[in-house]
């Protein structure tokens, strides 16, 4: 196996776990949701962008996550656990549905707490130490 070999594979099962995790993060919060408003999606957003500033301030502004975990993590694990996708598309769906606040709501929402998280993230991170 070359490097690059294991690298890739180790962001495929990073992003395998991600993948699984985005699903019971959002499954648990939707099922004890109250009504439209995707808070699944917005759960995992939130807590995607506050581990993405964690990770980016411990591994790339202080050192301390080693290189060789920064890809499968960052990038396959946080890559496929956090929804902005899924966040867009519902999103439009909500507009379409003539539901045009949350729609708005949810895009504003999820933008504006997610600098919050991320700041939170990287707040954390770069205490540390």
């Amino acid at each position: 196996w070359t490097i690059a070999a294991m690298v890739i594979v180790l962001v495929a099962l990073g992003g395998a776990a991600g993948a699984v995790t985005r699903y019971l993060v959002d499954g648990f919060v939707a099922e004890r949701a109250v009504g439209a408003f995707p808070w699944g999606t917005l759960a995992v957003n939130l807590t995607g962008t506050a581990l993405l500033g964690l990770l980016f301030a411990l591994g790339v502004e202080r050192g301390v996550l080693p290189a060789s975990a920064r890809a499968p993590l960052m990038i396959g694990f946080l890559g496929a656990y956090t929804t902005f996708s899924t966040l867009m598309l519902e999103s439009w769906r909500l507009w379409e549905d003539g539901a045009v606040g949350l729609a708005l709501a949810n895009a504003a929402g999820s933008l504006g707490l997610g600098l919050g998280a991320v700041f939170v993230g990287l707040t954390i991170g770069r205490a540390m130490g």
